[in-house]
């Protein structure tokens, strides 16, 4: 008996919401255990008791932590999210001006991925044991292992060097008339608001520090398919399927590549988070002014709002990522969905 994959949705949701409540919670409580007073530190270090005695007031730290924290949901499901104390904005304002700019650069990363990981993967378990076998793992190797803000600079230098004219930092060109759009994502607000010339400056700009920041996820990605691919041509079926004399392209892309799409799949939620983690280094290194950046200039400065607003967000993307991926992988195979079923 299979499950229908609305209740599997409705599963993972449930499970995804107490994740979500922990986090709060967690993060909620480590930003105020951690040494340093907020209210000392955006005030500084000359600002009179009295003051900083006010602050703490006005920022509800003088009361209980379990009413903090229920005040601070209350507000948070609201959509206030509270003042920042390095900004003096909401955080609402701030985030909606620099998630945009991650997000864009993490799906842009993600295709990358797959564009690459998956076609190099196939070819190597395709090709096992020769010479381009051999080149391609030790190129995903190379990318599994030397840090992305090496790629990153490498990268510019190249670019610099070689590619006259060809963007190495910021968004967009300086001198393009564009007063935003929207969604914040620059490619798809161009071609929303009629400007093709914004996307293809935007994607120019995305090249370098997507690729620079997905290549430890292609090096991963490539490996397992590789391993996946592999494995599964010993499988009863797809021997059977060569027995009865079907084209070997048949094989792999009808069959072989489908079923093995699940481990890279798998993985893809894991390797979500680790772009959002991994992409403060490429901000900084390409001047890109996006979430990450922020999220990391919170924490240095023990920006409470701002600290815990960045985790919940960072965490929603994680948990919507992999819902995302459970419910392909359940869709690719339907074997999973009767297990839940029983």
């Amino acid at each position: 008996m299979q499950q229908h994959p609305s209740i599997t949705i409705l599963t993972r949701l449930g499970t995804f919401v107490l994740v979500m409540v922990a986090l709060s919670i967690m993060i909620f409580v480590l930003a105020r255990v951690v040494p340093g007073d907020p209210a000392r530190m955006a005030l500084g270090p000359a600002a009179a008791p009295e003051q900083v005695e006010a602050l703490r007031t006005q920022m509800g730290l003088d009361k209980p932590l379990v009413v903090q924290y229920v005040d601070y949901m209350g507000k948070a499901l609201r959509g206030d999210l509270g003042m920042s104390l390095v900004s003096q904005r909401p955080v609402t304002t701030d985030l909606a001006e620099t998630v945009p700019a991650t997000l864009e650069l993490v799906l842009v990363s993600v295709i990358f991925m797959f564009a690459v990981a998956i076609p190099l993967g196939v070819v190597m378990a395709h090709y096992r044991d020769r010479s381009i076998d051999h080149i391609g793992r030790i190129l995903s190797l190379t990318g599994v292992t030397i840090p992305s803000f090496l790629f990153a600079i490498t990268l510019q230098l190249l670019a610099a060097r070689l590619l006259n004219g060809w963007p190495i930092i910021g968004r967009l060109d300086h001198g393009l008339d564009w007063s935003g759009g929207p969604t914040g994502l620059l490619i798809v607000d161009g071609l929303l608001m009629g400007r093709p010339d914004i996307s293809l400056n935007a994607l120019q700009h995305l090249a370098l520090p997507a690729f620079a920041l997905s290549m430890a996820g292609i090096g991963q990605i490539t490996r397992i398919t590789r391993s996946a691919m592999i494995e599964n041509q010993r499988k009863d079926h797809v021997l059977t399927l060569k027995s009865f004399g079907v084209p070997e392209r048949v094989i792999i892309f009808k069959y072989l590549l489908k079923l093995s799409s699940i481990a890279p799949l798998t993985i893809m939620g894991l390797e979500f988070a680790s772009l959002i983690g991994n992409a403060f280094v490429i901000e900084m290194v390409f001047a890109w002014g996006g979430f990450a950046s922020y999220g990391l200039t919170s924490i240095l400065q023990k920006d409470l709002n701002a600290v815990t607003a960045v985790v919940l967000v960072a965490g929603l993307f994680f948990i919507v990522a992999n819902l995302i991926v459970d419910v392909l992988i359940t869709i690719i195979d339907p074997r999973l969905r009767r297990k839940e079923a029983r």
